[in-house]
This record gives C-alpha cells, structure tokens and sequence, in this order.
C-alpha cells in the first residue's frame, strides 16, 4: 500500500484567528503610547519658545547685571497665539523682577494639544502651563529648572506630556 504524504497549503482558520488576536493586542497597547508620543513632539514647540525667552533673559542679566525694570525690556514676544496652534501666549513673572527673586517664564499651552477638540485661536481654550525658573548666581550666572505649572501650583500640564527634563 502507498500512502502519499501531501503538504499542508495555507492555514487554518485558528491559526488565522490567533494571529488577529494577537495584532489586536498589540494595537491596544500601542496606540496610546503613540498619541501620547504625538502630543509630546507637540510640547517640543513651547519649549523651544520657552528657551529662546531663556536666551534673551540671560543675555540681558549678564549685559546690564541686572533685571530689567520691566519685563518687556527683555524683548521677549508674548503674544505668540497669532502664530502658533499650541502656544496660547508666554508670560513673564513677577513683572517687573525683583532681585534675589526666581523669575518664571511661562509658556500656557492650549489643551487641544492633547484632548482631541479642535486648536481654533478665535474661541476662548483652556490652558495649562509650564515654565522655566531663572534665578542669578553671585557671579552673575543664572541657573535654570523646568518645572511643571505657572509658578503658582496651578494650570499644571500632565507629567506624561511634558519634555524629559520637565519630569520628576
């Protein structure tokens, strides 16, 4: 008696139904980390304002030896909404410095970053911030921390949205 062996061709439905499973697992998984990975590359925008006020208060302090009597003298433009989706404006504080005193930068970052309604600069948005906190050294450096919020302990934007060295 010959018994041919034939070869197996395609798969089964089980095996076919694993597999979707188990793509479905891993798409639940990595979908959030994806949207929040998206919103973070969006808070590179504030940052990156945040720093360039950083610079030109820096600059100031070391040219003059000291804070200005009014924060606009900085030269740091506020009113960024015009420009940007994200940013809702930035904000120095206190106003005018004090020395001794930290001075905070602020940037308040519109919420449909990261809530999913849609960023329209016409209509009124909920913001939260987070800021940089500038104090002067005796030899007239400044030191720098990133910190979640206004200053305040109010508008906090969520630890897992802000950039790696605003966390902790």
């Amino acid at each position: 008696m010959n018994m041919q062996k034939t070869a197996q061709k395609g798969f089964t439905l089980i095996e076919l139904m694993i597999v979707i499973a188990i793509v479905g697992i891993l798409a639940a998984i990595a979908l959030p980390a994806y949207q929040d990975y998206i919103v973070r590359s969006k808070m590179s925008e504030p940052l990156a304002s945040l720093a360039e006020a950083k610079t030109t208060i820096a600059e100031y302090v070391a040219a003059n030896g000291q804070w200005p009597s009014d924060a606009d003298r900085f030269g740091i433009d506020t009113s960024i909404r015009t420009r940007s989706l994200i940013i809702e404006n930035l904000d120095v504080t206190p106003n005018p410095p004090v020395d001794g005193q930290s001075i905070y930068v602020v940037a308040y970052v519109d919420s449909c970053t990261w809530d999913g309604s849609t960023c329209d600069p016409a209509t009124a948005a909920r913001t939260h911030a987070f800021s940089l906190s500038g104090s002067t050294n005796s030899d007239g450096t400044m030191n720098w921390d990133c910190i979640p919020g206004d200053g305040s302990g109010s508008n906090e934007v969520e630890t897992k949205y802000l950039p790696a060295n605003c966390r902790g």
